[in-house]
């Protein structure tokens, strides 16, 4: 894929974040995750949701005007607009227990020194499995690929078991048409 812009989403711990980067460090230009924009800055992270109009706005703001940019992170229900300016998709999927399985070593490095709270890790583990159950309300692969049947833009879909370099390379070697 030519130099534009990007938008790489899947489940938690399917590797979104780590390919977005190194597509972006490949093409020179911004790396920007939902969570951002979505979550309001706390200690400790990811406990206040920032109102839609304000992510949106804070997007608008400092991101969006580039003109190339790799966005990574589900932004299902709230991000169709920011969408709508991306030129491709790129849809990763994992086995559920090695995602599982990676979430516990990102958790546990990020939190390396840091009192756990049990209770939300544990809330965190049940809402990440919940991805691929097909009766899950959150956001779910069912959700997820019914979102992705509703694009007018390119999906490349990629099992992200493979390693970063060759995720990216299948990126950037990719020619999608619409």
């Amino acid at each position: 894929m030519r130099r534009g812009r990007l938008h790489v989403l899947g489940a938690s711990g399917a590797g979104t974040t780590t390919l977005a980067r190194a597509v972006a460090d490949h093409w020179s230009v911004p790396h920007a995750d939902a969570d951002d924009y979505f979550w309001v800055p706390t200690d400790p992270p990811y406990v206040e949701k920032r109102p839609e109009a304000d992510r949106l706005a804070l997007m608008q703001s400092v991101f969006l005007p580039r003109e190339a940019w790799v966005l990574s992170g589900s932004m299902l229900g709230w991000g169709d607009s920011v969408v709508a300016l991306c030129d491709a998709v790129v849809f990763l999927t994992l086995d559920p227990d090695e995602r599982v399985r990676r979430l516990t070593v990102r958790e546990t490095h990020r939190l390396e020194g840091q009192v756990e709270d049990a209770e939300a890790w544990a809330a965190f583990l049940d809402w990440a499995r919940g991805y691929d159950d097909p009766t899950f309300e959150g956001r779910s692969r069912v959700a997820h690929e019914a979102w992705l049947e509703s694009l007018d833009r390119p999906v490349l879909r990629l099992d992200s078991a493979a390693c970063r370099e060759e995720l990216r390379d299948a990126v950037l070697e990719w020619e999608p048409t619409t």
